[in-house]
């Protein structure tokens, strides 16, 4: 199948492109090659032809060999601040998994008695773990994570007389619940990281506290909607408890005692996220001269890098020979196909702003809106791109629409935070294909979760996402 679809794409993108170059005769040259390099790249991303960070890193050296940038302009992203977070967040995440802290933190939590009472009760302690632990580890790993411990425990879940298993929604609220805790923290989800570089290149500036303030409330909003959701689908099973406390009980007993790794990595995590937090946290308290001096010297990026570079500089124990709690082998095992895709795509998204591409989309799109309907115009923009991500990589959309969207707003001379916020948010919110999000694709991979089922219980969310976000983006704008 992926075969077909990569052959599909070969032949599919290169006839979009020529049909695009003909329909944009009337632009600009710079603003028809983007258009037309944008229009493929977006073909092979959605076929997946090749890796994503390849189709960026293409689409780049296209526009270079086409006279659109000069190789320096146009790979300059590669080495942007943004990419040194995203560096310093995955190494963090590999030594919580590498020493199994984010497993000891599961376990913990499902021990609790008030987790094991009934289906729904333990289906909230996953989720509840899964929707924590995904906003400061990539929420495919969230889910890998737990994955082994939710089958484990689904295999003595008793099921109903008709032999139905509960297990398709309780996986999938494993998956939806990392997607929705992803949003919370600009690291929790690469489309948060595009969402902050567009808005500041627009001299919109928002810290890591700032973020959590405006997109927390969204997030437990879609959460507890989810939660509501999922209860009504478990609550049709039967439960034994009493299997589920045995079996959490001796996962336990074979965790071994808190190592030093375990410690350290805990210690340098609880560090980065008090720097993320400070200087949003003087922001609020009017302590100007702090606030200055924490975003001058410690901004999000620093941050992240110097946690990195404690997590290799300081051993877990005389037991690993001397060498740090993160080591050169853990270098090779980040999601270097998401970095490379961010500094690439945010190369081919800033090409279609400077080429001027994004204010004729703008420009032609507002010709049908009315700059009064601004609730209409959210709604749009929100549904619009919470749809598509459904059939391409979250991030990949938002390298290719938030300037668009940032072009529309422009031209209507709306203010751009909370629509962005908005738009940015449901980039995250896909629920209703395996291709949509990892976490869709890792439980879909179990053979527990039928597409269908998918897809008809991620519809529901998607229309409560596109609704709920963009009520919570008027109410800001209201403000």
């Amino acid at each position: 199948m992926s075969l077909t679809r990569r052959n599909i794409g070969l032949i599919v993108a290169p006839l979009l492109a020529l049909t695009m170059w003909g329909l944009t005769s009337g632009l600009e040259p710079q603003a028809q090659k983007v258009a037309t390099i944008m229009v493929f790249c977006l073909t092979f991303w959605m076929t997946e032809v090749i890796p994503l960070s390849m189709t960026a890193l293409l689409g780049v050296l296209i526009a270079v060999m086409t006279g659109i940038a000069d190789v320096n302009t146009a790979f300059q992203n590669l080495g942007h601040p943004i990419i040194l977070l995203f560096i310093g967040s995955f190494l963090l995440a590999r030594a919580m998994t590498r020493h199994g802290l984010d497993k000891r933190l599961a376990l913990f939590i499902l021990s609790r008695t008030i987790f094991q009472k009934s289906l729904f009760s333990m289906f909230f302690g996953f989720s509840m773990v899964s929707y924590v632990l995904s906003m400061w580890v990539s929420n495919s790993v969230t889910v890998a994570m737990l994955l082994p411990l939710t089958l484990g425990v689904l295999q003595l879940i008793q099921e109903p007389e008709s032999g139905k298993s509960p297990s398709a929604f309780f996986l999938l609220g494993i998956a939806y619940s990392a997607s929705i805790g992803g949003i919370s923290t600009i690291i929790g989800s690469p489309p948060n990281l595009i969402g902050v570089n567009y808005l500041a290149k627009e001299g919109i500036t928002i810290d890591f506290l700032q973020w959590m303030i405006l997109a927390l409330p969204i997030s437990l909003t879609m959460y507890a909607f989810m939660l509501l959701y999922m209860r009504y689908f478990l609550k049709k099973y039967s439960f034994s408890p009493q299997g589920i406390r045995v079996y959490v009980k001796e996962q336990t007993a074979v965790q071994p005692p808190i190592s030093k790794g375990e410690k350290v990595t805990l210690s340098v995590f609880v560090l980065a996220v008090v720097l993320w937090l400070s200087p949003g946290v003087f922001n609020l308290l009017g302590m100007t001269q702090a606030y200055t001096f924490m975003n001058s010297y410690f901004a999000e990026s620093t941050v992240a890098l110097l946690a990195a570079l404690l997590l290799f500089l300081i051993p877990p124990g005389q037991e690993n020979g001397g060498e740090g709690t993160l080591t050169g082998s853990d270098l090779l095992r980040i999601d270097w196909d998401t970095i490379l895709l961010f500094g690439g795509g945010m190369a081919l998204g800033q090409l279609v702003v400077t080429s001027g591409l994004a204010d004729v989309i703008g420009a032609n799109i507002t010709t049908f809106i009315d700059p009064e309907q601004v609730v209409f115009l959210v709604f749009v923009l929100i549904t619009g791109v919470l749809f598509l991500t459904e059939v391409s990589s979250n991030t990949a959309i938002a390298i290719t629409f938030v300037p668009i969207a940032i072009g529309i707003l422009n031209q209507l001379l709306v203010p751009g935070l909370f629509p962005i916020l908005g738009v940015v948010i449901a980039c995250s919110m896909a629920f209703m294909l395996p291709v949509a999000t990892p976490p869709n694709a890792i439980v879909y991979g179990t053979k527990q979760v039928p597409i269908s089922t998918m897809a008809k219980a991620g519809l529901v969310l998607n229309v409560i996402g596109s609704v709920a976000i963009t009520a919570w983006v008027i109410f800001y704008m209201s403000l």
